[in-house]
């Protein structure tokens, strides 16, 4: 799938609150990667915490 498609229908970044050191998600909710491509490749995340 082409990259500028990719992006159009999932998103490419993700603000998650944080409290006491854990994600503050409601009951249902999560955080899901979902890889576009079928032939084994390696992925890197990259996490930026910013604190107020």
């Amino acid at each position: 799938m082409p990259a500028h498609v990719r992006t159009v229908l999932t998103q490419v970044s993700l603000r998650v609150p944080v409290k006491d050191g854990a994600a503050d998600l409601g009951t249902w909710q999560g955080v899901y990667l979902w890889e576009h491509r079928t032939s084994p490749h390696r992925r890197r995340v990259t996490v930026s915490v910013l604190g107020g």
